[in-house]
């Protein structure tokens, strides 16, 4: 030790280094990347008992439909920003939570349990629907702009809608398409030109939706088109054209088709016709049976309405609604 004093020093500083990193990682927490932390990370809670949140997954769903979004509502399904806004707000307030038509075809609700699910639908793709400021983001007051603004304000209520557009939508704005399907909207079809599909022949059906497919997908490339909007309400003399055919090399294939009114859908899960989905149609009194009038009536009754559980994978409802149930489901069933 006498003749090797360097190496003496640099062994013991070796030594003393190593018990102070020992110590360390003994006394410092587990970094989040490492496979300790991650094996001990609490696991999700369990959805609650359906019978507490008194779910019934074979309840009736409402479909809103919309048009305009204006300043100054003309037609009878039209609404102002600020009614449609309040419209959201009750939504919100009676624990709605929105999901697209797709989802709600699909059986694909995923909802927080006690909550009920909403579909809100746009037709016809006019500039009041989706207009963009210079800075390329949604006016304040067109219906994606209030939309996004209302959830930004309840993050527990998603901005979450199905567009049913013609060609050249929303003014024509080549911007329309794309955003939305970036921002997680639903595009759906409602022909090339809007027609009254009960006075064209199969070839002319076929003609208007496939067309109308084809310049979603070119506009906004790798949108699958999953629903259609019937223009009019008015279903092709052969009803099952308004859910699948071709023209000219491009084929369509939808999984539902909506009509224009007048009642609540009944559950996915339960005695649905993909090729007639009703939806309730807006307009604050303008119309029979409105938007305003089903709320009502949902909230009066309340045992009506779809209230989720909690569990995407698992269909709930008391016994009382069994025979509702579609049998296709019903592995994923869960009565109480």
């Amino acid at each position: 030790m006498v003749r090797y004093p360097g190496r003496y020093v640099r062994v013991v500083a070796a030594v003393l280094i190593c018990a102070a990193a020992t110590a360390c990682e003994a006394s410092e927490p587990a970094s989040a990347d490492t496979p300790a932390s991650t094996s001990a990370k609490p696991p999700p809670p369990a959805p609650p008992d359906p019978a507490a949140v008194g779910a019934d997954e074979l309840g009736e769903v409402p479909i809103l439909m919309y048009h305009q979004v204006t300043a100054d509502p003309a037609g009878e399904y039209d609404q102002s920003p600020a009614e449609f806004r309040a419209e959201l707000d009750r939504l919100y307030r009676e624990d709605y939570r929105p999901i697209t038509a797709a989802q709600y075809i699909a059986g694909d609700i995923d909802i927080p349990a006690g909550t009920h699910p909403v579909v809100l639908t746009f037709d016809d793709s006019t500039g009041s629907q989706l207009r963009f400021t210079a800075e390329g983001v949604p006016t304040a007051d067109c219906a994606v702009g209030v939309l996004e603004g209302f959830a930004a304000d309840h993050p527990d209520f998603p901005a979450r809608a199905t567009f049913y557009v013609n060609n050249n939508p929303f003014e024509a704005d080549p911007r329309a398409l794309p955003w939305l399907a970036e921002h997680g909207y639903e595009i759906g079809a409602h022909t090339a030109n809007h027609p009254d599909l009960a006075g064209l022949d199969a070839a002319g059906v076929q003609r208007e939706l496939a067309q109308n497919v084809r310049a979603i997908t070119a506009a906004a490339p790798g949108t699958a088109v999953h629903t259609m909007a019937l223009p009019l309400g008015s279903a092709p003399v052969d009803p099952a054209l308004a859910l699948a055919g071709t023209s000219d090399g491009t084929p369509y294939r939808f999984a539902a088709a909506m009509l224009v009114g007048a009642n609540p859908a009944p559950s996915p899960f339960g005695p649905v016709d993909p090729a007639a989905v009703p939806r309730i149609r807006s307009g604050l009194g303008a119309v029979p049976f409105d938007s305003g009038y089903w709320l009502d009536l949902l909230a009066a009754e309340p045992e009506r309405r779809y209230t989720s559980d909690g569990d995407p994978g698992r269909i709930s409802f008391p016994r009382s609604s069994a025979n509702r149930l579609d049998p296709r489901w019903s592995e994923q069933a869960h009565s109480y």
